[in-house]
């Protein structure tokens, strides 16, 4: 009976979730879209800066609010549409899950994180961003004693004109920054490459110290293992890829005693960590296991020519990060079953109704379970208003569809109740298009404070990534999640 107690124990739970943004406009000119588009100085300031938001219209963005988890997905699904039209009433900067940070704090945050003194920050930049971190509630593990460093303007000017930094520059294109590369002579330590790389680094670390700072959370000192699945290949010439930012996010929130390591796998990334997490976890190898993801500043302003055609903001323009505790049962978080994974398999086939078959039916009825026992279903939550202006369609709307006929054909619901179906077990579109982190991960506060509360019995989570990116397979992949609420919690 011992063992059998240990064993269940064992269970892989989801201790506690954070997400964080980052508000920040004047990154979004770096975006691998808008760089490649605006070439020059004076087009980013015709095109781009007409269109930035200001944070308080960033704040009271329905999505980002939900982001955070101030506003239920289901609550979001009724406001009106524009979001970007109207400013949620008591929209507030920090929410259960975490915050939606300016970029003057956050500028400050990539200065702290540099230990390479590569960044320089213009020096009234510096101080304001020191001074408003010493406000924040995380203030003492953000800053831990350290300022942001600042330097004078003709210092950046000399860094940019004589050794290729990479110029920073606000929406009134006043020079506040410049990144230098880390060598003159390697393409994977440009400024560019390096920024994409902090701003990483920044945004976890940030989800992390909100994970960490919880009365009732765990400890740095506990933290043992870190997976990164951010998308940032950070390496050098000799091993593009091949670098550790799970290390580095843990040294950076404080976790001394803690080892890691990087996942890659695209869009899917958060999905495997996920899976390896609650491996490692019912393994008896870790007790607790963090996986964390920062956001893609290459992803920023993706969209923004469709924002700019319809005269809309540029919703691309904030960075995400997450962090997720994964530890021993508790009693009371939300289980991660480990009998029931959904995979798409390299024989899967790539036909929409072959990889739902793989990551839904397969797994669920490995568990006796079928689609209509899933009280809902967190997949590709790209924000349709990011999407649709740009032609690439409502992305989760067009899945849960997808869903719906399965389940038709599965003879689970009539042809009829499809959209019963859609409105009752999806959810909105809420995320940035961040790639990784859209990949469901945005619902998983929601899910835990609904399985935990009562209002949910079971979710399923549901990550694809796209491997043809990389030009070494056709293949896509997927995987599923099935999570749901403690057996002891009733």
């Amino acid at each position: 009976m011992k063992a059998g107690r240990d064993r269940e124990s064992r269970q892989p739970a989801v201790r506690a979730v954070s997400l964080v943004l980052a508000h920040v406009p004047s990154l979004v000119r770096f975006g691998s879209k808008p760089a490649r588009e605006l070439r020059t100085l004076d087009e980013a300031r015709e095109v781009l800066n007409p269109r930035l938001r200001s944070y308080e219209a960033a704040v009271g963005y329905a999505a980002n609010q939900a982001f955070i988890g101030n506003l239920a997905p289901d609550d979001l699904a009724k406001c009106p549409a524009p979001w970007f039209a109207a400013r949620v009433d008591g929209a507030v900067r920090f929410g259960p899950d975490g915050e939606i940070m300016p970029e003057s704090e956050f500028l400050g945050l990539l200065g702290l994180a540099d230990q390479f003194e590569l960044l320089g920050l213009e020096r009234t930049v510096a101080e304001q961003a020191g001074e408003a971190l010493r406000d924040h509630p995380l203030a003492a593990r953000l800053l831990a004693d350290r300022r942001p460093a600042g330097q004078a303007r003709e210092v950046l000017e000399t860094r940019v004109a004589r050794h290729g930094a990479l110029p920073l520059v606000d929406g009134r294109d006043r020079l506040i920054g410049a990144m230098l590369p880390g060598h003159p002579e390697d393409d994977t330590l440009t400024g560019q490459v390096l920024l994409e790389n902090l701003a990483c680094k920044t945004s976890a670390g940030l989800a992390l110290a909100h994970l960490l700072a919880r009365p009732d959370g765990l400890a740095p000192a506990a933290v043992r293992y870190v997976l990164n699945c951010g998308e940032e290949a950070v390496g050098d010439r000799y091993q593009r890829g091949g670098g550790n930012l799970a290390k580095a996010v843990a040294e950076w929130a404080g976790c001394r005693g803690a080892t890691g390591a990087d996942v890659k796998a695209f869009c899917c990334g958060p999905m495997h960590a996920l899976l390896i997490a609650a491996g490692l976890v019912q393994g008896g190898v870790f007790e607790d296991v963090v996986v964390v993801a920062g956001g893609s500043l290459a992803k920023l302003g993706m969209k923004f020519q469709g924002h700019v055609k319809h005269g809309m903001p540029i919703l691309e323009d904030v960075l995400a990060g997450c962090a997720i505790h994964v530890g021993r049962d508790d009693g009371v978080s939300p289980i991660v079953r480990l009998d029931a994974v959904g995979r798409h398999e390299v024989q899967s086939g790539s036909t929409p109704l072959a990889i739902m078959r793989a990551l839904y039916t397969t797994p669920l009825r490995q568990a006796g379970l079928t689609l209509t026992d899933v009280d809902k279903f967190a997949l590709e939550l790209h924000n349709p208003e990011v999407t649709e202006p740009a032609g690439s369609g409502n992305v989760p709307l067009q899945n849960y569809r997808t869903l719906a006929s399965l389940a038709v054909m599965d003879g689970l619901i009539a042809r009829e109740a499809m959209d019963a179906f859609v409105a009752s077990r999806g959810l909105p579109g809420f995320s940035p298009t961040q790639g990784h982190i859209a990949s469901a991960i945005p619902y998983l506060g929601h899910a835990r404070r609904g399985l935990t509360g009562g209002a949910l019995r079971r979710t399923m989570f549901t990550g694809k990534g796209s491997l043809f990116l990389g030009r070494m397979t056709q293949l896509s992949d997927g995987l599923s999640l099935i999570v749901e609420r403690n057996p002891a919690g009733g």
